[in-house]
């Protein structure tokens, strides 16, 4: 592993600690190099970014989730306090991908939050 792969592994698992997730162990136990590639990647490079917060970067995340039926939705509702989120917050921003998203996909959403909040483990 290159010095410059080590930096964004450490910039990744920086962003993964703020976000509440502590190492993505979650997929680290799926598979290691997915996890390396989306540690570096995903969270060593793009999250790292200037330009938003990580607040912003997650109701980005959640939105575009929702709008496209991810389960990965979970992870995210059950870690968004970590970055200021409230639990009604989380609410609005379903209710606001109604029109955009398609009622199913909301339905589908809230069902998740619902879960989530009620103590639910999210799955990858």
């Amino acid at each position: 592993m290159s010095e410059d792969d080590k930096d964004l592994e450490q910039q990744g698992l920086e962003v993964l600690a703020k976000l509440g997730w502590g190492q993505n162990e979650g997929t680290r136990e799926l598979d290691e190099d997915m996890w390396r590639i989306i540690t570096e990647t995903n969270f060593g490079t793009i999250w790292s970014r200037p330009g938003l917060s990580l607040r912003e970067r997650e109701l980005i995340c959640i939105s575009i989730l929702i709008a496209r039926g991810a389960h990965g939705v979970a992870m995210h509702f059950k870690n968004a306090h970590h970055v200021g989120f409230t639990e009604e917050e989380l609410k609005e921003i379903v209710l606001q991908t109604i029109p955009y998203a398609g009622l199913p996909r909301a339905l589908g959403a809230m069902a998740q939050l619902k879960k989530t909040l009620s103590g639910e483990e999210p799955k990858l």
